[in-house]
């Protein structure tokens, strides 16, 4: 047993490490790595008698780790302002689809029954695809990813009365069939322990015992977090920290789970609550790794749980009906993404992200087979249309990002807000670091031309009176249009990197005659942006850290003045190797990794360099 577990695990690491380089090197996205490197495993898994359907439940995990990592990120105050899409686009989205579903199946001679479970199953999309992607791309903060994650959500909340209504609608001769034995059952019937807080309660009483379990979610979210993190601390064993993180969220899930709710909903709720925790950025860095890990596992489980031998044989109808289905899909998406006033690419991205049928699929699929809701083979071609539809979501990504977002990309000038501002200082960005350089500027009574992609955000500057404007700020005639040729100063604060190095290169080889301030993500992206002619560049994170080191000389028992000497030599000297690293980083097209004369330099100068840093910050230190 312990050779075959061991088998089963090297083999998923291997297709996983093999795969996903490989994929993300073509651009294909990590997620489409996972599903291939499944595809090509799955004959080695079924031979080894893997029960690939019983590690895909288990592997989800992974989904549960990540809204609540998603819950995290998101203030309450931005849930609450979300409510709209939530409830009312993500209603509307489960609601339509089921419908034009459960209509389709009927055409196809289902019985009512069955065609409203089928609704109901390709009403939901993957959370764990979509989301991954989202934030791969950079996209989760624009409006079209916004929005979808708002409909996940919703989703995921629906899940709760689906499997409510579900066994409402067992078919009787199923039913008798699922009494001697048919075989499709998922193990429900067998004993076990039986965990559940609602077992052979009133509805009422389901109502309070599921009310009791969220307000303990959030009130221990809320109140206890501190108390036994602190105390845990006290150990000072990290891995004591981890397996503590561990244990919250699998207690919230299985809490959760005992009281018939989604775990995935839960813990995203939890998240929330922590979201202003002190232990916040700590429980992020300690369950990432295992969110990442889980869902690469589940991403291969859902590649190999494809069945070829049934696909062969039901080729044109499994095919039609995936694509029928992601048609239909994202037809009801693009119809909510016009409702709701989403504008050009975000709405593409919106309909196609979510257009397929997601991992609660599977879930949903056993249980309408355990119910007596859904034959067998009914429930084996719906199996596999779930798992093709999600097989081929990393493909409309990959349309959107080479044909659809070009094309709207080339219209922003139109679609942009026509811009008035004659202000010297443009700020492509305003975000945590843009936002903080315009108060400072216009706290200085200096006018400044601020552009965003993102009109949720200029909504709430426009509510507190901040002149911004739509539109996307590596367009060059947007440039144009916001003044570029007059202008000063160019801030360059956008999320994505490689946009903000272009950005960079257009306006230094372009007009020359504007100073360009650009931040950089870390000290690579320096490099880049320093390639594409910026010299004015500041590391995010970089100013903070130098104060932090200052911070650490004086409780050391430095005097304040004689801190940032010390840490003012430490600046000096970094931007002087940061400069002739730069320089030789440039010298070559190739990548870092490969960059020959940037190695040998750094090689041949860092025991010289360390000496000198040594040698200088003595000098300092025997001042006094």
């Amino acid at each position: 047993m312990t050779a075959e577990f061991l088998f089963i695990t090297f083999t998923l690491f291997l297709a996983g490490m093999i795969a996903v380089p490989l994929a993300s090197r073509f651009g294909l996205g990590s997620v489409l790595g996972y599903l291939i490197a499944g595809i090509a495993i799955g004959p080695v898994l079924h031979w080894a008698g893997v029960d690939v359907v019983g590690l895909q439940h288990f592997t989800e995990f992974g989904v549960v780790m990540m809204l609540f990592l998603i819950g995290l990120e998101m203030q309450p105050k931005v849930l609450w302002a979300m409510r709209a899409r939530i409830f009312v686009m993500g209603g509307l989205q489960v609601g339509v689809t089921a419908a034009l579903v459960m209509g389709a199946a009927m055409l196809f001679g289902q019985p009512w029954t069955i065609a409203l479970a089928i609704g109901l199953i390709f009403a939901l999309s993957s959370t764990a695809i979509v989301t991954q992607t989202l934030n791969e791309k950079g996209l989760m903060r624009s409006d079209g990813g916004q929005a979808g994650f708002s409909v996940l959500l919703f989703q995921d909340i629906a899940v709760i009365p689906m499997l409510a209504l579900i066994p409402l609608l067992a078919l009787p001769e199923l039913t008798e069939a699922l009494h001697h034995g048919d075989g499709h059952g998922d193990g429900h019937g067998e004993a076990g322990l039986n965990l559940s807080l609602v077992d052979g309660l009133s509805g009422w009483q389901t109502a309070l015992v599921t009310l009791a379990a969220v307000g303990l979610v959030i009130l221990a979210g809320r109140y206890l977090t501190g108390p036994v993190f602190r105390y845990v601390a006290g150990a000072r064993l990290r891995e004591l920290f981890v397996s503590t993180a561990l244990m919250m969220v699998v207690g919230i899930a299985l809490l959760m789970t005992m009281v018939g709710l989604s775990p995935a909903l839960g813990t995203f709720l939890a998240g929330v609550v922590m979201a202003n925790s002190e232990y916040r950025h700590e429980l992020e860095s300690d369950i990432a790794p295992f969110k990442g890990i889980f869902l690469g596992v589940f991403f291969i489980t859902v590649g190999a749980s494809i069945d070829f031998a049934l696909l062969g044989a039901n080729l044109a109808l499994i095919v039609g009906l995936t694509l029928g289905l992601i048609a239909l899909k994202a037809a009801v998406l693009f119809a909510l993404g016009t409702l709701f006033r989403l504008e050009g690419g975000d709405k593409w991205l919106f309909a196609l992200g979510l257009a397929q049928a997601g991992e609660f699929g599977f879930v949903l699929v056993s249980f309408t087979v355990a119910n007596a809701v859904v034959p067998g083979p009914v429930a084996d071609l719906l199996l596999l249309v779930v798992a093709l539809s999600m097989l081929l979501t990393p493909a409309l990504f990959i349309c959107y990002d080479r044909l659809i977002a070009p094309r709207y990309s080339r219209q922003q000038a139109q679609e942009a807000d026509e811009i008035s501002s004659d202000a010297r200082i443009i700020i492509a960005g305003h975000g945590r670091f843009g936002g903080i350089v315009n108060r400072a500027l216009q706290a200085a009574d200096y006018e400044t031309t601020v552009i965003d992609y993102s009109n949720e955000q200029l909504a709430m500057l426009r509510r507190f009176g901040l002149s911004a404007y739509f539109g996307d700020a590596t367009r060059p005639d947007l440039l144009h249009a916001a003044g570029i040729d007059e202008a000063k100063v160019l801030v360059i604060a956008i999320d994505n990197k490689d946009a903000a190095t272009e950005l960079a290169r257009h306006v230094s080889e372009h007009h020359p005659q504007v100073h360009v301030v650009a931040r950089a993500i870390d000290r690579w992206h320096v490099y880049d942006l320093w390639s594409a002619g910026c010299r004015d560049i500041i590391r995010e994170t970089y100013d903070s850290s130098i104060r932090a080191a200052r911070s650490v000389f004086e409780a050391i028992g430095y005097p304040r003045a004689q801190a940032e000497r010390l840490t003012g030599v430490f600046e000096e000297f970094d931007r002087k190797t940061m400069l002739e690293t730069a320089q030789a980083f440039i010298e070559s097209d190739d990548p870092l990794s490969e960059n020959s004369a940037y190695s040998q330099l750094v090689r041949d100068s860092l025991e010289l360099w360390e000496a000198d840093l040594k040698a200088r910050m003595q000098k300092v230190r025997d001042a006094g």
